[in-house]
C-alpha cells in the first residue's frame, strides 16, 4: 500500500490516495505513512479525517510524531494532542524537547492536562509510566441496573468496559466483576455479591517488565494499577504490554550482540549514532584481547620449538568462544523467562560445566584424531590440543553459566554479559590452557 500511496500522491491525486486509505485499519495507514518520503508524510496525514487521525497518531513511531508535530498548525497539534490516550500521550511528550511539552500541556483541557501530568509524575518503565487513567470505577453498593447505567455514559471515554473494578468510598480497590456478570444477572442484585474479591493488580512503581509477567501469567487483557493506599489510579491494557515486551525483547537482542539500545529505531539512526552504540563495546573487547596477544607473545620461546602449536590456537578460542556464546544465550533467555527459577544458580552451573565437559570430551576427541592426522603423528601436540579442547569448553561453559548470575547479582542486566564478552574472555584463559597443557605433553 505504501508504493501506492506514493505514486498517487507524486501525481497529487488527492481524492485517489484519500480513497486507498479510507477502508484500511489504523495501524496500516501508520505504517504506510511512516514509509514514505518526510514530505509526503504530513501530506498523507492530513488526508485522514480528524477522528482516524488521532488513532493514527498514536500508532505512528515517535520520531515520525516528533517530525508532524512540527509542521502542524498549533491548533492542528492541540486538537490531535488532546485527544490522544493519557499513556499515549505520555509516551510521545518523552520524547519532544522540554519546551515544546510545556507548550502543549498549557494547551491541553484541564483533565487531559492533570491526566498527563499524573503519569509523567511516575519514574521511567514503571507501571505508573505506562497506565491509562480511562477505566471505569464502580461503587460496592451500586447495583446491577446502576452499574450498567454509568457503564453506558462512560463507555465513550473507558479504553475498556470488558474489566469493571469495584471501589470503596475512599477508592481503594475491593474487587472485579465483568461484563458478562453484569448482563446476566438480576438488575437488583448488589455488586459486592457478584464481585470477584482475588484481584491481581499492581503498584504505580512496579517494573514494566514484572506487569508483562504478571498479564502472561494469567491471560489477563488489562491489569490494575495502585498506589501505596491501594486506591485504584489506571490500568494496563495488554496492547500496551506486547509493545513492551517487543522493546525488551529487542534491548536483550542488542546485549547480546554488544550493541547499546536506548530505545531508538538502530536503522534510522544517523551513522555517528549507530557507531556511539557500538563502540563502547567494541572498544573494551579491543583492550581485552590484547591480553591474548600478550600471553602469545609471552610464549614465543615454546612457539619456537613447536611451531606446530600455532596452527591450533584458531580452533581452541573460537570452540571455546561458541561453547560459552552458547551457554550465557540459553542462561539468560532461562532468566528472563524464569524457566530456571526452581533449579537455582548452583544447579545450573553444575550442569551447564558438566555439559561443556562432554561437549569438549567429544570434540576433544575429534580434534586429537584431526592433528595426528595434520601432524602426521606427533601424538603429544594432538594429545596438547584435545586436552586443551576439553578444559577450555568446560571453562567457557561454566563462566557463561555463572557470569549472568554474578551480573543479576549486582542489579545489572544479565544480557549485558554477551556473547562477544564470553568469546573475548574465553580467548584469554583458552590461550593460557592451551600454553599450560602443551608444556606439560611436551615437557618444556
Amino acid at each position: 500500500m505504501r508504493s501506492q500511496l506514493q505514486t498517487l500522491l507524486q501525481q497529487n491525486n488527492i481524492e485517489g490516495a484519500k480513497a486507498l486509505l479510507s477502508p484500511v485499519q489504523s495501524v496500516d495507514i501508520a505504517e504506510a505513512i511512516e514509509g514514505l518520503p518526510e514530505s509526503m508524510q504530513v501530506i498523507a496525514f492530513r488526508l485522514l479525517p480528524k477522528s482516524e487521525a488521532i488513532e493514527v497518531y498514536e500508532y505512528l513511531d515517535s520520531a515520525v510524531q516528533q517530525s508532524l508535530i512540527q509542521e502542524f498548525k498549533r491548533q492542528e497539534v492541540i486538537d490531535i494532542v488532546d485527544k490522544m490516550s493519557p499513556d499515549d500521550r505520555a509516551k510521545l511528550f518523552d520524547e519532544l524537547p522540554a519546551k515544546i511539552v510545556s507548550r502543549l500541556l498549557q494547551q491541553l483541557s484541564l483533565k487531559e492536562r492533570q491526566a498527563t501530568a499524573l503519569l509523567l509524575g511516575y519514574e521511567e518503565d514503571t507501571a505508573g509510566r505506562i497506565m491509562t487513567p480511562e477505566y471505569i470505577s464502580l461503587k460496592e453498593n451500586l447495583t446491577v441496573s446502576q452499574a450498567l447505567e454509568r457503564i453506558r455514559s462512560l463507555a465513550h471515554v473507558s479504553e475498556v468496559i470488558y474489566y469493571l473494578y469495584v471501589t470503596d468510598p475512599k477508592r481503594r480497590l475491593t474487587g472485579i466483576v465483568s461484563l458478562r456478570d453484569l448482563v446476566v444477572s438480576s438488575p437488583e442484585t448488589i455488586l459486592t455479591e457478584i464481585m470477584t474479591t482475588e484481584v491481581v493488580s499492581v503498584h504505580t512503581d512496579t517494573d514494566r517488565e514484572e506487569v508483562a509477567k504478571l498479564i502472561q501469567r494469567y491471560d489477563l487483557l488489562a491489569l490494575p494499577v495502585v498506589d501505596r493506599e491501594q486506591r485504584l489510579v489506571g490500568i494496563i491494557t495488554v496492547d500496551d504490554i506486547i509493545d513492551i515486551l517487543e522493546q525488551e525483547a529487542t534491548e536483550d537482542i542488542y546485549a547480546l550482540g554488544a550493541v547499546q539500545s536506548d530505545g531508538d529505531n538502530y536503522f534510522q539512526s544517523s551513522l555517528v549514532t549507530v557507531a556511539r552504540k557500538r563502540v563502547v563495546w567494541l572498544f573494551i573487547l579491543l583492550i581485552t584481547n590484547t591480553f591474548t596477544g600478550w600471553i602469545i607473545n609471552s610464549q614465543q620461546d615454546l612457539l619456537q620449538q613447536v611451531v606446530a602449536l600455532t596452527a591450533f590456537i584458531p580452533l581452541l578460542t573460537g570452540t571455546g568462544g561458541n561453547v560459552g556464546s552458547q551457554t550465557s544465550t540459553v542462561v539468560i533467555r532461562g532468566l528472563n523467562t524464569e524457566e530456571i527459577k526452581d533449579l537455582g544458580p548452583g544447579q545450573v552451573i553444575f550442569r551447564e560445566a558438566l555439559a561443556g565437559a562432554l561437549l569438549g570430551s567429544i570434540l576433544g576427541l575429534v580434534a586429537t584424531v584431526w592433528a595426528v592426522f595434520l601432524l602426521k603423528g606427533n601424538l603429544s601436540v594432538a594429545m596438547s590440543v584435545g586436552i586443551s579442547l576439553v578444559a577450555i569448553s568446560t571453562l567457557a561453559a561454566t563462566a557463561g553459566s555463572s557470569l549472568p548470575f554474578f551480573f543479576r547479582l549486582l542489579g545489572l542486566d544479565p544480557a549485558l554479559m554477551s556473547s562477544p564478552f564470553i568469546s573475548t574472555t574465553v580467548d584469554v584463559l583458552g590461550v593460557f590452557i592451551y600454553f599450560s597443557v602443551a608444556k606439560m605433553f611436551l615437557n618444556l
